[in-house]
């Protein structure tokens, strides 16, 4: 009987360290009639970004990362206090025609794009940048996964499945850091619009 309660006992420790080391939600925006509280906009034009079907839709315009329009932004928790991740959904509604149309996460530091995860069209096909790994699913999971100095990206088509990871390395620190939903680089002659769902960041303890 003592062995069988020892191994209880070491079976609940060992429960309740796999909980203790499980994120927690920390932000969540499912876009469910309205953006909330906290976003901005970055060169907004209210005329071009909708709510629709339960999502964020952004219509691609042209434009490049120092231009974009309708770029949606947020403070980012403190990444020095445990790991953070950002995921989203991202879908293209319309087949991208226009080289390096795309869609994902840019990663702000002092009012400037630092990084970015992005669903991109390159020479005809879809891939995930960095790593341009090939991802011909219209729709993306993204996640991009951050330490006091270093990034993750990851991803997943259509939501299923294990999160793969595309490319890491150093995200140095800096003021005023933010994240953003963005997309750019679209066709001047036709309506392409972007879809945002599920957005979350959890944070993992020290």
């Amino acid at each position: 009987m003592r062995h069988v309660l020892c191994i209880v006992g070491v079976l609940v420790a060992l429960s309740g360290s796999l909980k203790a080391a499980e994120p927690r939600v920390v932000f969540e925006d499912r876009f469910d009639g309205k953006v909330a509280d906290g976003w901005s906009w970055l060169r907004e034009d209210a005329k071009t970004w909708r709510i629709k079907d339960g999502a964020l839709e952004i219509r691609v315009e042209p434009g490049v990362a120092p231009t974009v329009k309708n770029a949606l932004v947020r403070k980012a928790p403190d990444r020095s206090q445990g790991k953070l991740a950002f995921d989203v959904t991202v879908t293209f509604t319309a087949e991208p025609t226009k080289q390096f149309e795309q869609a994902g996460i840019t990663w702000y530091r002092d009012g400037k794009p630092a990084f970015k995860l992005v669903h991109e069209l390159i020479d005809g096909k879809t891939y995930i940048i960095p790593g341009k790994v090939p991802a011909p699913a219209k729709t993306v999971e993204l996640r991009l996964i951050v330490t006091k100095d270093r990034f993750v990206a990851q991803f997943r088509p259509d939501g299923k499945g294990e999160f793969r990871t595309v490319a890491e390395g150093p995200l140095p620190a800096g003021p005023n850091q933010q994240v953003s939903l963005q997309c750019y680089n679209g066709p001047s002659d036709a309506e392409h619009w972007m879809r945002f769902d599920d957005f979350r960041i959890l944070q993992w303890a020290e």
